[in-house]
């Protein structure tokens, strides 16, 4: 009996131990998962979740509840937060991607209107009214914004937009315009100061008439007709800021317009931009760049190709209008410096109406005017106009 009394305390015991192991290691994630920070409104309601950032008089809030919340710092009597949180006055300016000494880094906590942070150092900080926090944000989101570089797939935001048109009748007609407009500023946040931009715009419409052959009424025989349109437009563009509104830019642009006959147009360039006016609502940028350009034209009665140095002077311009409704604008004038005949004028109107979700319906204009268009025959006319109407898709990346 002693000896099956020890067999079983002995067998018994590895499955004692492994159970108590596996206890001790819930017990240590459980003790590892991140504490909820907690926000209490001045009606008494209570949210658990995760403190976003607060720019301004605005909180943003984050709960696996009710998801993303904004509300303002009046509609708030308490707030406690687990995780390290930075308070940038309105007074301190951060330069040179570095965080000032004089920032306050810890936990915090917000009542009667005062901001206390906690830091690890158990320094003593004094409290900082929330009238004087311009940007209030988490320390591993600052630390990244600062010194961080996304990947090639990341914070983009744009979108995508398409348009068709199918007519069946006496005369087939059938019409496609896309585009995709891309854009990336880092860092991805406006209370920061940018340091470069990277921009990639594609538009292209193409359009196709077509008259199927027919017997006359004096019995002649008269072949299918065609008529064309083509037009695309890509460009890319990287700016390098040297101060909040300067920078240096470097550009790409190709161009086609098959009622223009021009084959393709092509601009490779450097230069500066300015940032004339920067608000919430709008924001207007001035450029000015010296480039190559190469025009090649098709069906021309003589040889018009030209290798051109020139310049591009442009605005671009966006405006958020009331019920998130964006427009947009972008003129440019291209003069050739070798060769003053030799200059265009562009401008492209874009307006964007919300939908559902991430889908909208956008119309939108691009109006061109190329001097130097080649003799052919029939004689091509320097103006193009064209109107677009599509579905728009908003892009945004993570970061």
């Amino acid at each position: 009996m002693l000896n099956l009394t020890r067999r079983f305390a002995r067998h018994a015991t590895l499955p004692l131990v492994a159970m108590i192991f596996f206890l001790s290691a819930i017990h240590l994630f459980a003790d590892d998962k991140p504490q909820p920070d907690v926000i209490i409104f001045t009606n008494g309601d209570q949210l658990s979740g995760k403190f976003v950032q607060a720019i301004g008089d605005t909180v943003s809030f984050h709960s696996d509840i009710v998801g993303d919340i904004t509300v303002e710092w009046s509609k708030i009597k308490e707030l406690h937060t687990a995780q390290k949180i930075a308070v940038i006055e309105k007074s301190v300016q951060i330069k040179h991607h570095q965080i000032p000494a004089s920032v306050p880094i810890g936990t915090i906590s917000v009542a009667n209107e005062q901001i206390t942070v906690q830091p690890t150092t158990n320094a003593t900080i004094a409290p900082i009214p929330i009238k004087n926090a311009q940007y209030v944000v988490d320390q591993a989101t600052l630390n990244k914004q600062l010194v961080g570089h996304p990947g090639f797939f990341q914070a983009w935001n744009g979108s995508a937009t398409a348009g068709l048109t199918l007519v069946q009748a006496t005369q087939n007609q059938y019409s496609f315009n896309g585009g995709v407009a891309l854009m990336r500023v880092v860092p991805t946040v406006s209370w920061l100061d940018p340091r470069n931009r990277t921009t990639i715009d594609y538009l292209q419409s193409y359009g196709k008439i077509t008259e199927p052959s027919y017997i006359d009424a004096n019995g002649n025989f008269v072949p299918s007709t065609f008529t064309k349109s083509s037009i695309f437009h890509a460009d890319a563009e990287r700016d390098e800021y040297v101060s909040p509104r300067f920078y240096f830019l470097g550009q790409v642009a190709f161009d086609h317009n098959y009622s223009q006959n021009l084959d393709l147009q092509q601009i490779y360039g450097g230069g500066i931009g300015y940032t004339v006016i920067k608000t919430p609502k709008q924001e207007l940028d001035v450029k000015a760049t010296v480039q190559y350009e190469r025009q090649a034209f098709f069906n021309t009665v003589t040889n018009e190709n030209q290798n051109l140095i020139g310049s591009t002077f442009g605005g671009y311009y966006t405006l958020h209008l009331p019920k998130s409704i964006l427009f947009t604008q972008q003129v440019q004038y291209i003069p050739a410096w070798n060769n003053t005949r030799a200059y265009s004028v562009s401008e492209t109107d874009a307006l964007v109406f919300p939908a559902y979700k991430d889908f909208g319906f956008q119309i939108g204009t691009l109006d061109t005017y190329l001097n130097n268009v080649p003799l052919a025959f029939p004689p091509t006319k320097r103006n193009s106009f064209q109107f677009t109407a599509g579905v728009t898709y908003t892009i945004k990346s993570a970061y």
